[in-house]
């Protein structure tokens, strides 16, 4: 991919040779809103307005191989370059979903009709590539200082139902205010028919960019719209927890709280998203656990009895078996790192632990996250220091060289119905620390015994 000032530069060129031809090229959307916020947007929209789009296939072609993206669409895009570059268009609903459109382009269409077809007035507004001129034919700016996230027109606003998570995912990234007006056409709004693919993209943003994670959940409470893809998350308002370890209130607080102190540690997450997801969900077993016993508030083994709520709630929004995986068993496993950390447990029981974790270290952060109280301040710290420590020690053990299959086989043993059990014994072993050559001495006694 080619580089920023060279993109930069050859945006300008092609708004040069559009000039050329009567039209002119404007950066739209979400690029000219960040870059007055002073925030970096590597998504670079240019859409082209007053020449035919033939003519400007023309143009693009004399910078590089052009590909187009949906022909009705009048989007293309120069192979190498990271921006997408439009003919204005028009959109008429033809269903309920969120691609049920037929669109149609027209490159005269004028800068304030096709401002009008986006979704927030801060999305709306247009910068001439060649002059730097911003045209705000809704007043973007305005709200955009104010911190607000209002709608432009009603009319079309409401046929796409995705605007509704969208007004919530923004609200997150840069904790702005959903106008009233705003708020009460989503309570409007029917969710169901969209994909799960698009409610993930939006909540992926909310959880990956948002500042403030909680509030793309707050601002759905607040809209009534929660209950469509996130039931599951209504269940946790007025769900009691035992003020004595969540002085913050009912766990749908705790989840709230908990995510937006994760914010802090998924940049040190292998895949931000499915670590910011493990806040979101790690509780949802409090739904069927959660009872009073001698006047205190307990859920016990929510950790084990949520995974088929988290199940369900994971598949509602995606297929992917490896984020599946890794959310379910952090959801159990969730407890375990600070139980131990508390006990000053054995190398052998942390090593344990840590095997069973699909990521030992991102175990940790979340251990640390859950703990987020002013009550555990001392204990949280020391808990990490411990816990970081023995993964150290972990990782020295599983280095070391340990019994394999070939090493069973070289000492006569043949692949059989107990192989599996016996690598396994071996693997205990490991997790022990006993060396190899003692290790195999052992797993061989316990194959005979077999």
């Amino acid at each position: 991919m080619a580089n920023k000032q060279t993109t930069d530069n050859l945006i300008q060129e092609i708004a040069r040779a559009v000039d050329a031809k009567g039209g002119k090229a404007y950066y739209i959307g979400g690029f000219v809103r960040d870059k007055l916020m002073g925030l970096e947007n590597k998504d670079v929209d240019i859409e082209v307005h007053g020449v035919q789009p033939e003519v400007l296939r023309a143009i693009l072609e004399q910078f590089g191989e052009v590909i187009t993206i949906g022909k009705s669409f009048g989007v293309y895009a120069i192979r190498g370059l990271d921006i997408d570059i439009a003919i204005p268009r028009k959109e008429k609903n033809t269903g309920r979903g969120h691609r049920d459109f037929e669109i149609y382009t027209d490159p005269f269409l004028g800068v304030e009709a096709a401002a009008r077809r986006r979704d927030f007035t801060i999305n709306a507004m247009m910068q001439d590539v060649l002059t730097g001129e911003i045209a705000d034919c809704f007043g973007g700016r305005e709200d955009l200082k104010n911190g607000i996230i209002r709608h432009i027109d009603p009319e079309a606003f409401i046929e796409d139902p995705l605007r509704v998570l969208r007004a919530a995912q923004f609200a997150s990234r840069f904790e702005f205010k959903v106008a009233d007006e705003t708020m009460d056409l989503c309570r409007q709004i029917d969710l169901s028919a969209l994909p799960p693919e698009r409610v993930t993209a939006e909540l992926k943003k909310a959880l990956c960019k948002g500042r403030k994670p909680s509030l793309f959940f707050e601002v759905l409470r607040e809209m009534d719209q929660l209950d469509c893809w996130f039931p599951e998350l209504v269940s946790l308002i007025g769900l009691e927890q035992d003020p004595i370890f969540h002085p913050e209130g009912d766990v749908w607080n705790h989840v709230m709280a908990a995510l937006d102190k994760a914010v802090a540690y998924r940049d040190r997450a292998e895949e931000p998203f499915r670590f910011m997801l493990v806040p979101l969900v790690h509780d949802l077993g409090k739904i069927e656990t959660t009872e009073e016993v001698n006047g205190r508030i307990h859920a016990y083994n929510h950790e084990e009895v949520g995974l088929p709520i988290v199940s369900h709630f994971l598949h509602r929004l995606t297929n992917d078996a490896g984020l599946i995986r890794y959310v379910m068993n952090m959801t159990e496993l969730h407890m375990r790192p600070n139980t131990v950390a508390y006990a000053k447990s054995s190398i052998k029981k942390t090593n344990r632990l840590f095997d069973e974790a699909v990521s030992p270290y991102e175990l940790i952060l979340f251990s640390t996250i859950d703990m987020f109280s002013e009550r555990y301040e001392g204990e949280r710290e020391d808990n990490l220091e411990f816990l970081l420590d023995r993964l150290e020690i972990y990782k020295e053990y599983m280095s070391r060289p340990y019994v394999t299959g070939k090493d069973l086989i070289d000492a006569g043993l043949s692949p059989g119905e107990n192989f599996k059990e016996i690598l396994g014994y071996a693997h205990k072993l490991r997790l022990a620390g006993v060396p190899k050559d003692e290790a195999l001495k052992q797993a061989l006694a316990y194959a005979r015994k077999k």
